[in-house]
């Protein structure tokens, strides 16, 4: 059966001006953060994607306030830095950063396809944040912020080797941002190509959520809603209506990468340093380092407390059939957090917390350092295979087992519908 991919019209910035609409996601900053990142800037995405920072401090950001704000400033970019395509095309895009590059395909997905388990989920959404969605994609009536998916590129190198050929002509965006990632975008208006691509990815047996899984969520719900609407007013479905379709760019997983996600915690659970040790000794192998540990594999954990780094490597790690005990974020958990330390749910407890390994082992030295943590974890990354595998057999990941660098921006593709 395969997936599939479909063209759409976008929306999108005048080529002068995509480096300034472009932003990052609306998840990776609180309101405070995107305030400062899009001062000065008023074509920034933020005020779209966060409109609160345009509305007085003390603005709800959950309000319908800000999210009747986020339509009318989509509207207003529209008018004043963007372009509508006047046929359905497939887009190109290409980031390189963080010593990679990884080109997708943009194009929509199908929400059915979804719901037949053909784009798989690794991790939970919680409903607080999906309605928060699900109100800015009612508002704004667009899916303004691409899914983040992922296909097996051992399945096929058929899209690879098309994509290659469509990239060799001239981009219609060609940025670096602020964090030093470049950004470039193609347009696919060609059928055949498109043609081509479409049949390439009905060779492809499933898509893998890698990051937006609330946006994901949303948009499938939205489309269910819209759907319940026309049927009880008595109407008919659409099989090809906007809404059924969903704003994605799939990337082949091979070139993927996924950075650490590490712990830091704020006691050592009642115990002295000598006592905890201890206890840590019965399930790991403790050795002191005159230098950061950043693990090299699997089952290898650093430690940062009291200015000392350990490296730790566990003992009697799960085996590789157990594809969520074996994970190392797992491990951890389940071999040192929990038992020793006391955090039984990593997802609530608020005596932990999450740093991404795109701020260093020195963010986790700070934390410690500062007496605001009494103890740092530093984490081998998980893999896309693990990932994968993790989807495939239906499971939910541990939260903050991934982080996706580089980032994809929002508002370089908008579809409306």
């Amino acid at each position: 059966m395969g997936v599939t991919i479909r063209a759409f019209k976008a929306l999108r910035p005048k080529p002068d001006l995509a480096s300034k609409v472009a932003a990052l996601p609306y998840d990776v900053m609180n309101t405070e953060e995107a305030r400062e990142m899009a001062t000065g800037n008023p074509y920034s995405f933020l005020h779209v994607d966060k409109a609160e920072i345009d509305l007085p401090p003390d603005t709800d950001p959950y309000s319908n306030q800000v999210y009747s704000k986020a339509a009318e400033n989509l509207k207003s970019l529209a008018k004043t830095a963007m372009l509508r395509d006047e046929q359905p095309n497939l887009y190109i895009y290409r980031l390189t950063g963080y010593g990679q590059t990884q080109t997708g395909l943009a194009a929509c997905v199908s929400a059915a396809e979804y719901e037949l388990g053909l784009i798989k989920r690794h991790e939970f959404t919680r409903p607080d944040k999906e309605q928060d969605r699900i109100n800015h994609m009612e508002a704004c009536e667009a899916h303004t912020g691409p899914i983040f998916l992922a296909y097996r590129s051992d399945e096929s190198a058929k899209p690879e080797e098309i994509i290659s050929e469509c990239i060799k002509q001239t981009p219609v965006y060609d940025f670096t941002a602020e964090d030093n990632v470049r950004h470039e975008m193609w347009v696919i208006s060609d059928k055949t190509t498109q043609d081509a691509l479409a049949a390439a990815f009905r060779d492809i047996s499933y898509l893998y959520i890698a990051d937006g899984h609330h946006r994901n969520a949303t948009a499938v719900k939205v489309a269910h809603a819209r759907n319940e609407k026309i049927t009880s007013a008595g109407g008919d479905l659409d099989p090809n209506a906007e809404h059924d379709f969903y704003l994605a760019v799939i990337f082949p997983h091979s070139q993927l990468k996924i950075l650490d996600y590490n712990r830091v915690v704020k006691d050592l659970n009642g115990m002295d340093k000598a006592s905890f040790l201890g206890k840590l000794n019965e399930g790991w192998s403790i050795e002191k380092s005159p230098t950061p540990v950043k693990p090299s594999k699997k089952h290898e954990v650093g430690m940062y407390m009291s200015k000392q780094w350990y490296k730790l490597t566990a003992k009697n790690p799960p085996g590789a059939d157990d594809a969520i005990g074996n994970l190392d974020c797992s491990v951890l958990q389940n071999s040192l957090l929990s038992p020793i330390l006391g955090i039984t749910d990593p997802r609530s407890d608020k005596r932990i917390d999450f740093v991404g390994g795109i701020r260093g082992l020195e963010e986790l030295e700070k934390r410690v350092n500062s007496g605001e943590m009494a103890v740092a974890f530093a984490l081998f990354p998980t893999s896309m295979e693990e990932l994968m595998n993790v989807a495939d057999k239906g499971q939910i990941m541990p939260p903050k087992s991934t982080w996706f660098e580089p980032k994809l921006r929002s508002g370089l593709l908008v579809h409306n519908f």
